[in-house]
């Protein structure tokens, strides 16, 4: 079994590998390698913004949840499907327009302080602190993920598998950037869907089809097929509530920012969307035939009765010829690496745009600042290997906290930003400021109900309430009126 495994890993990786240096062949400035120059068509946007979106979770942590509890676990999807949706609708255009006409705008925190006229550096500022915080946690969850692949896959130990999963992407990343990143993910993207749509039809044909499939699952419990068993109102809410965060994902708004124009975006939305409901339809399936399987072959059910995780990989590995199971399996390591990259490249362009070239070298060469990108997805990348380097760390616990950071703090201030002339620089300030720390305080209450929505809502009224206070200067308002009717003229 080691060997195609074995063999089909090292051809995935190099590829990725490969793909990254043609993409170093296409970088030429820090636009380049932030962004890749504006230049991404409907189906790279589509497909790398799912990719990026959608880390190890998808074919691990949701198929898991959903072979333990049941269809209950599935409100996340909904709330996830609605959430991109509503961000595709109302972001992604308008992003892709006002980041143009405010500077011409690399990273969120560059496109706060052009927005908003911030002559103090302070937007950019803590924008910047919040994503180099969040975001390490985030890579730091995505490298375990990997290292945990590596680890049941070929079982080595937890610190060899740590780097092995996380050197590929560090080197794809580190030579190629953005269009490197973007790239990979679309074939990334490509892969877990393939894997997402034929693993749940052959667990399918093995468990009889689907009155067989249904009947076993009922015979081990009836409440499996219970949307609401167990399930408060809090707690559906809560789980809803995930597709808050897509407003505020920096990862996820550099796709919008990177599209050709606002036309290929409307194409996007509907790729993304179609790719994004198939694989988390197939998720769902994995883990809820899963059910089926292992209840009729209990003598195989070990590694995952152990964790519940594993479910995907254990039926790659037993319904599938070797080298098909490699192919599965890569999705995984797609899932990961995908995710991981963006953040990695996000967290670097934040260091080099909104620290190194804001403040301490406004005049360095575009060669100087792609090196020094370069650099800084290096000094990100040991940062959160260090954090995963322990095993007993519950690192993937806390991309639920991550993704709440991001939502609460950027959700509401992208959104209004976009949507809204009256917004003020004191107001966006005042939303970063009070969503961060609403998360980071309601994580300690434990009330049972996800911190994004108090943090989403305490952010909004404080945008409303403080830009009500002042007033945009007739510059910001110009800018965001010229940029808005240029959207609508190019919808």
């Amino acid at each position: 079994m080691g060997n195609p495994l074995t063999i089909t890993f090292v051809v995935y990786i190099a590829v990725m590998v490969l793909i990254g240096f043609a993409a170093y062949r296409s970088t030429k400035n820090l636009s380049d390698y932030i962004l890749g120059g504006r230049s991404l068509g409907s189906v790279v946007t589509a497909l790398s913004a799912g990719a990026s979106d959608m880390s190890g979770w998808l074919l691990m942590g949701l198929p898991g949840a959903i072979y333990f509890a049941g269809l209950s676990e599935a409100w996340i999807a909904i709330g996830l499907t609605v959430g991109a949706y509503l961000n595709w609708l109302f972001v992604a255009g308008r992003l892709r327009v006002q980041t143009e006409h405010n500077g011409d705008a690399l990273t969120l925190p560059d496109y706060f302080a052009s927005r908003f006229e911030d002559q103090t550096g302070l937007l950019r500022i803590i924008s910047a602190i919040v994503i180099l915080v969040f975001f390490t946690i985030y890579c730091a969850s995505g490298i375990v993920a990997g290292a945990r692949l590596f680890e049941s896959t070929f079982g080595m130990s937890y610190e060899t598998a740590l780097w092995a999963g996380a050197a590929a992407t560090i080197a794809y990343t580190f030579v190629g950037g953005f269009l490197a990143v973007s790239w990979t993910d679309t074939v990334q993207a490509s892969l877990m869907i393939f894997a997402l749509i034929l693993t749940p039809v052959i667990v399918l044909i093995s468990t009889g089809g689907f009155d067989q499939t249904f009947a076993a699952i009922d015979a081990v419990n009836p409440a499996h097929f219970d949307m609401f068993k167990g399930a408060t109102f809090i707690g559906i809410i809560s789980l809803m509530g995930w597709g808050l965060g897509y407003f505020g994902q920096p990862h996820i708004l550099a796709r919008f920012m990177a599209a050709d124009s606002v036309k290929s975006i409307a194409n996007a939305r509907r790729i993304s969307m179609t790719w994004m409901i198939l694989c988390l339809a197939g998720t769902c399936a994995v883990g809820f035939f899963g059910i089926a399987y292992f209840s009729a072959h209990p003598d195989l059910a070990g590694p995952v009765t152990e964790n519940h995780e594993r479910v995907f990989i254990e039926l790659a590995k037993i319904l599938f010829n070797p080298w098909v199971a490699g192919v599965l399996l890569s999705a995984i390591l797609a899932a990961v690496m995908s995710t991981l990259s963006c953040q990695l490249l996000v967290c670097s362009s934040a260091l080099t745009e909104d620290f190194y070239k804001a403040f301490l070298r406004k005049n360095a060469s575009q060669k100087e600042l792609v090196w020094v990108g370069r650099m800084m997805v290096l000094a990100v990348a040991l940062i959160a290997i260090a954090m995963a380097a322990n095993p007993e760390n519950r690192v993937l616990g806390l991309v639920a906290y991550a993704w709440a950071g991001f939502g609460a703090a950027f959700g509401p201030v992208v959104l209004l930003s976009v949507l809204w002339k009256g917004m003020t620089r004191n107001g966006a300030l005042a939303g970063i400021v009070v969503g961060a720390l609403t998360v980071i305080v309601w994580k300690q209450l434990d009330t049972g109900l996800y911190e994004i929505i108090p943090g989403f809502l305490f952010a909004s009224i404080a945008i409303f309430l403080v830009s009500k206070l002042g007033s945009p200067t007739n510059s910001m308002v110009s800018r965001f009126e010229t940029a808005d009717a240029q959207y609508h003229a190019d919808k």
